[in-house]
This record gives structure tokens, C-alpha cells and sequence, in this order.
């Protein structure tokens, strides 16, 4: 899928510190609220996952770009309550947008290699947020590094769809590279207390970013199975 919160990573202001000096008590309290939509978050995916109809790909990415540019229109408008509704939304049309191709590693390998590619995910995620939380990190270097590191794994991408000269569990590895920075710049921005951003704008990033990874693991671990 290789995508992330663009919107989010764009709008930077200067009021806000770009090297982490806050105490991190001070966004022990985001970073719960953060975890937590998050969570609610994957929830609500794996109900879309589950009752995505075959074809439901393509609507479900449409659905999903449509509502990530309303969640930043009702950020914008201090409407925190639409973008909440607007996130969980969205989470569940992800779940039509990978639902496809999660049940057919079901059908193909079982449920084991689902269930270990979240249980990874969700470590390496853990992990991540100590990292940004343990260390002075300027999140906004880091985002931008890898925000051009992204748009250069999408462009590769799409000339590989028609040269063939990079293999899946190739883009997979680079994709984990790019989204695990992405994913560290993200923790420390709430750990520098948000730039500005709410709470579900912060989840959005956390959320997208441990759908990618997730998506990842599972090419590689289907990957070692068919090796």
C-alpha cells in the first residue's frame, strides 16, 4: 500500500519544538489517548477485514483516501468529534481495502501467519515508541528523510510493476525501512507534544504507519512459508 498521513506530515508551524524537550510526563496523557483511539482503531479493521466482500479493494482505497482528507478538513475545524467518527470510518473501510488480500494469506497459509504478523507488528511498534520516547529525536528531519524515502518507494514501485526488477520481499524490506522511521518520527512528535495536532491526527499517522509494517511482515513471512 506504501501511504501515509500526508496532510499531517506537511503542515509544520515554527511555535513548536522540533528537537524533544518536553517532560515526558507532559504527553503521557496524548500518547494514552493516542494508543488508545489506535487501538479502537484496529478493532473496527478487523471487522471490515472480516466482512469485505471480494471485490472491496479498490472501493475501500478510494473510501480511505477520501476520509483521510476529511479528517484533516475536521482537524482544521476543531471538530474533533467529526474526526474521530471520520477515523473510525475510515478504519473500517481499511479493512475492505485489505481484506482481500488478508483472507486469501488465510486461505493460503492459515490464520497463524495473521495472528504472528500483527503479534510482530505490534512489538516492533512498541519498540519504536521507546526508542522515540528514551532518545532526543528531531521528529521532523526524521519524517522529512523519510517522507522523501517514501515517495521514492512509490515511484519504484510503480516502474517495478512494469520492469520486474524488484521482487516482493524486496519492496517488503524497504517498505519496513521507510515506514520504521516514519513510525519513530511519529511516536516523537507526540512525544514533543504533538506539533499542534489532536489526538486522532496523531492516531491517523500511529495507524497507517502499523498498517503498512503489518502488511510487510506479512509478504515476508508468506515469503520464508513458500521458501
Amino acid at each position: 500500500m506504501a501511504f501515509n498521513n500526508f496532510g499531517n506530515n506537511d503542515l509544520r508551524s515554527n511555535s513548536y519544538p522540533t528537537i524533544i524537550d518536553v517532560p515526558r510526563e507532559g504527553t503521557a496523557s496524548l500518547l494514552s489517548k493516542v494508543l488508545a483511539i489506535t487501538a479502537v482503531g484496529f478493532l473496527v479493521t478487523a471487522v471490515g477485514v472480516a466482512t469485505a466482500p471480494s471485490w472491496a479493494t479498490l472501493p475501500g482505497l478510494i473510501i480511505v483516501l477520501g476520509l483521510i482528507f476529511g479528517i484533516n478538513y475536521a482537524r482544521r475545524a476543531a471538530n474533533h468529534g467529526l474526526a474521530l467518527g471520520l477515523f473510525l470510518t475510515l478504519t473500517y473501510f481499511m479493512g475492505w481495502e485489505i481484506g482481500p488480500l488478508v483472507q486469501r494469506y488465510i486461505h493460503n497459509f492459515g490464520t497463524g501467519l495473521i495472528f504472528n504478523a500483527a503479534a510482530t507488528t505490534g512489538l516492533g511498534m512498541g519498540v519504536m515508541g521507546s526508542v522515540a520516547y528514551l532518545f532526543n529525536i528531531n521528529y521532523r528531519k526524521l519524517t522529512g528523510i523519510a517522507g522523501a524515502a517514501l515517495l521514492g518507494l512509490v515511484l519504484v514501485g510503480l516502474v517495478s510493476m512494469f520492469f520486474h526488477f524488484l521482487s516482493p520481499d524486496t519492496y517488503s524490506w524497504l517498505t519496513l525501512g521507510v515506514f520504521t522511521l516514519l513510525t519513530v518520527g511519529d511516536f516523537a512528535r507526540i512525544r514533543a507534544g504533538g506539533d499542534g495536532q489532536s489526538a486522532v491526527s496523531l492516531a491517523l499517522s500511529i495507524y497507517l504507519d502499523a498498517i503498512n509494517i503489518f502488511l510487510a511482515i506479512l509478504q515476508l513471512m508468506s515469503g520464508r512459508r513458500r521458501d
